[in-house]
């Protein structure tokens, strides 16, 4: 008996991938699985009822608590594409992980999605499917199947979808983001109400100030109560979405070379990456600073990508990590107009010195404001030598043309 394993959310494009799978591919046994990265209780509900409805065997996987690690190891690199922090790029391979590993415990011959041809997320579930040794099947992208197929066909088909109604927008939602796509949000000029809005309310004239603990890069508390990764994203979320913190209207490039409009909500997201980079401000470097944000740059691309485990991946990291040995500390954030703005930091490892750096103070150890004379001599000495000659250059320039013939007043 053959058996495909199927990416199941028991919305319109898995549900009709089902039949599918048995009619148009020949298998003889089609199991769901859906993994648990956050997602709505409302979600589960759909899936498991549509899938009673359709007689499948269903699987739940719970993967919140590695791919809330995952999130933070992100913050560790201020992972963002294009102005926002990645929610749905860095879901996706862990999903992938464990449908394949579902897949193989039931020895399936193959393994299914329900992506169109036109999005990223194909790119990112096959790019790990691909390692292994079962056929990779997508329905609605080698079928070239459109909505309105797929709604004649679940009606003619009796299946257990609304006429394949799953609401106005496409959403997707995990613990670190919430996208909102489609419908009227296609047209770049149309300008959304606040009921495209879960998370995060409008913001308003009201303040909050909340404190930060991170630990080599990672955050661990906040205002001193210690949470664990799912618990403290969870919270940041309620508490920096109420202030309107977390919103994103972009035009994004996907991998395909098509431009899309994204909605997205990120409250937590928001909140930790800015107190993250207050924080790399007090203790590293400039040189580090400089250089880290291209090795954020390229991890946040990869990422992007669905491409986590990638060599060049691990290797970024190594350099990530050295440098957040010293990003321990506090930072106080303070909620306003939809900001998450860092207000204050602290650490022991601080690569700054008030004394130094104060206009008050006058001399400290064996620094004083006169040395920054002979500096100052020397800041845009080779400018100033440049700048000489090409003024004599085109001194120059100018008595050849009038030498030659041009006209002189």
């Amino acid at each position: 008996m053959t058996r495909v394993a199927l990416a199941f959310s028991g919305g319109l494009d898995t549900t009709i991938c089902v039949p599918l799978l048995e009619e148009e591919y020949g298998y003889d046994d089609v199991i769901g699985v859906t993994v648990d990265v956050g997602q709505p209780a409302e979600e589960f509900d759909e899936a498991e009822e549509t899938a009673e409805a359709l007689g499948l065997d269903h699987y739940v996987v719970d993967a919140r608590e590695e791919f809330a690690q995952l999130c933070l190891d992100s913050v560790r690199a201020n992972a963002s594409y294009q102005g926002y922090p990645l929610g749905t790029a860095l879901a996706r391979p862990v999903i992938a992980n464990a449908i394949l590993e579902v897949a193989e415990e039931h020895d399936c011959t193959g393994i299914a999605h329900g992506c169109t041809g036109k999005g990223n997320d194909q790119l990112r579930f096959e790019a790990v499917w691909r390692d292994s040794e079962l056929e990779v099947i997508a329905p609605i992208r080698e079928l070239g199947l459109t909505r309105e197929w797929e709604n004649e066909y679940a009606e003619k088909k009796g299946l257990p979808v609304e006429g394949g109604n799953e609401g106005e927008w496409s959403i997707d939602t995990n613990i670190w983001s919430r996208s909102v796509e489609g419908s009227e949000l296609e047209d770049p000029s149309f300008v959304p109400g606040e009921e495209i809005y879960e998370w995060t309310q409008a913001p308003t004239g009201e303040t909050e100030e909340i404190e930060i603990e991170f630990v080599e890069g990672y955050p661990v508390a906040v205002d001193g109560e210690e949470l664990d990764a799912v618990s403290l994203i969870e919270y940041l979320n309620e508490v920096a979405g109420a202030y309107g913190v977390g919103r994103t209207d972009s035009m994004e490039d996907r991998m395909l070379g098509l431009k899309v409009r994204e909605n997205y909500e990120h409250p937590a997201a928001t909140t930790l990456l800015s107190a993250h980079e207050a924080l790399e401000g007090l203790v590293l470097t400039q040189e580090e600073r400089e250089f880290k944000q291209l090795i954020d740059q390229k991890w946040s691309k990869k990422a992007y990508e669905g491409l986590i485990d990638a060599p060049l991946v691990s290797a970024l990291e190594g350099f990530v990590a050295e440098t957040q040995k010293r990003v321990t500390g506090t930072v106080t954030i303070r909620f306003e107009g939809g900001q998450a703005r860092a207000v204050g930091r602290d650490s022991e490892y601080a690569a700054y010195s008030a004394s130094h750096a104060s206009f008050d103070t006058e001399t400290v150890g064996k620094i004083e404001q006169e040395d920054a004379t002979g500096v100052a001599k020397y800041h845009g000495f080779q400018r100033r030598l440049a700048n000489e000659s090409i003024a004599r250059l085109e001194g120059e320039e100018s008595v050849e043309l009038t030498t030659d013939g041009g006209t002189e007043e």
